[in-house]
């Protein structure tokens, strides 16, 4: 079973969202307001959460022998998804030494 192109740019938009509201926080916390972006993080995390919840689709799919064709739009997708991630764990690093030094 071909993947839509839909799934990848959910996961593109979920993701790509989830990145930005991560950098935004980290700018908060430069600014002295962490509570902004404390809410900020919440929200990217259930952003990341929604877009790995897509991706978990994919993976069940191929759990049950079904095959998920590879594109570039796939690996593009699943790519955004770890820069979340990353985004993710360097922000909680950024906001916490910014708030060390308020």
């Amino acid at each position: 079973m071909k993947h839509s192109d839909q799934v990848s740019f959910e996961m593109i938009a979920k993701n790509g969202a989830a990145r930005s509201l991560f950098l935004e926080a980290i700018q908060e916390a430069k600014k002295g307001k962490f509570k902004e972006a404390a809410i900020l993080m919440e929200d990217g995390e259930a952003m990341l959460l929604e877009g790995h919840a897509v991706h978990g689709e994919l993976i069940t799919q191929v759990a049950r022998g079904e095959s998920v064709e590879m594109d570039l739009l796939l690996v593009h997708a699943e790519d955004q998804m770890m820069a979340a991630e990353m985004f993710k764990l360097l922000a909680r690093e950024f906001i916490e030494l910014y708030r060390r030094i308020k």
